[in-house]
């Protein structure tokens, strides 16, 4: 019986450490050895310095019998007996999604998770990701420009930020949602806690949906513990030349609902209402194509295209394709990438 059953049985998690030797070993699988050591003052005492630790971060407890706890989470087989958490307090009525994906992404996958992740806060749906380089970040900032809720969920310490280069992303986050992690202060971004910290991605979301992963990304364990807990599996699809989506594609062989917008992820749970017209938007029309930008424009796509691609498919000089793809780039209809390639 793991921390969920003796929590259950006892009531509370206060109830248990208060509980005597013999009622503890009574329990089905509790072995005397764990119940003596689960008794001793050190073991309080160190529960007592590490929220000493906690209070300095300004971060929070929020143990398994809290209302802040997210209920789907409660729900999963091993669920962590308690979370520490900073930033705004999680709402429990708010359905989470979580997306996930690779660390090095192309510049198909970054658009496709800040999109999907902008297309369910404005439908009312928090986005739930592991804030690593790559998909993860591309997710949470994608969320927290479509003005709604994210989580990040720490395969760290609270107070240990992995990658440091996302320092500012975890500023926004903490402004406008929340993060979390079951594992103590200061401890490092070792390899074996991140598999572990996957199980509470998926278990605080309905679905997980995987944007861009090989057939040796993490993000499939996430998926494999996402069936497990009986959420649904969604996959973007890639390109079937880019070896970064055969993850994906393999996902959506054995049975995930492909997805392109975040209408196919809520509707499939369930959720799916009219995206909100915020007053005082902007509503921009798509600027008018002249000579050859039309031509060209139907040449590229959100994947890279080199500049002798476009050269050549069109039969026109060099010049002239740089002539017109600097044009299209001050209407906002393109973006060059290093290299000479260009995207829509």
């Amino acid at each position: 019986m793991g921390c969920k059953g003796l929590i259950s049985r006892f009531g509370s998690a206060g109830a248990v450490f208060r509980a005597r030797l013999q009622d503890l070993v009574s329990v089905d699988e509790v072995r005397e050895e764990a119940a003596r050591k689960l008794l001793k003052k050190e073991t309080t005492a160190a529960a007592e310095r590490v929220l000493r630790e906690i209070e300095n971060t300004g971060a929070r407890v929020v143990p398994f019998t809290d209302t802040e706890y997210p209920v789907s989470l409660r729900e999963i087989h091993d669920p962590p007996l308690l979370l520490y958490a900073k930033g705004r307090e999680i709402p429990s009525v708010l359905p989470f999604v979580a997306l996930v994906g690779s660390r090095n992404p192309t510049h198909y996958g970054i658009d496709a998770a800040r999109v999907l992740g902008q297309g369910l806060a404005r439908r009312g749906a928090g986005v739930v990701s592991g804030m690593a380089r790559g998909i993860d970040s591309a997710a949470h900032w994608g969320a927290l420009e479509g003005g709604g809720w994210t989580i990040a969920v720490f395969g760290t310490g609270i107070d240990v930020l992995y990658p440091e280069t996302n320092a500012k992303l975890q500023e926004a986050v903490l402004e406008k949602g929340a993060i979390v992690t079951e594992l103590p202060p200061g401890t490092g971004p070792d390899a074996w806690n991140f598999p572990n910290r996957n199980r509470i991605i998926s278990g605080i979301s309905r679905g997980v949906v995987i944007v861009e992963a090989t057939m040796k990304s993490g993000s499939l364990i996430t998926a494999s513990l996402a069936l497990e807990q009986g959420r649904e599996v969604f996959a973007v699809p890639g390109s079937i030349e880019s070896f970064k989506s055969t993850g994906c594609h393999y996902l959506i062989k054995q049975g995930a609902k492909l997805v392109e917008n975040a209408d196919d992820i809520l509707e499939e749970l369930g959720l799916c209402e009219p995206a909100p017209t915020r007053k005082g938007q902007a509503h921009f029309p798509f600027p008018p194509l002249e000579g050859a930008e039309r031509a060209i424009y139907d040449i590229l796509c959100e994947y890279p295209t080199h500049i002798d691609d476009i050269v050549r498919k069109g039969n026109w000089t060099a010049g002239e394709v740089l002539g017109v793809l600097m044009k299209m780039e001050l209407k906002g209809l393109i973006r060059q990438l290093p290299g000479k390639m260009f995207v829509r």
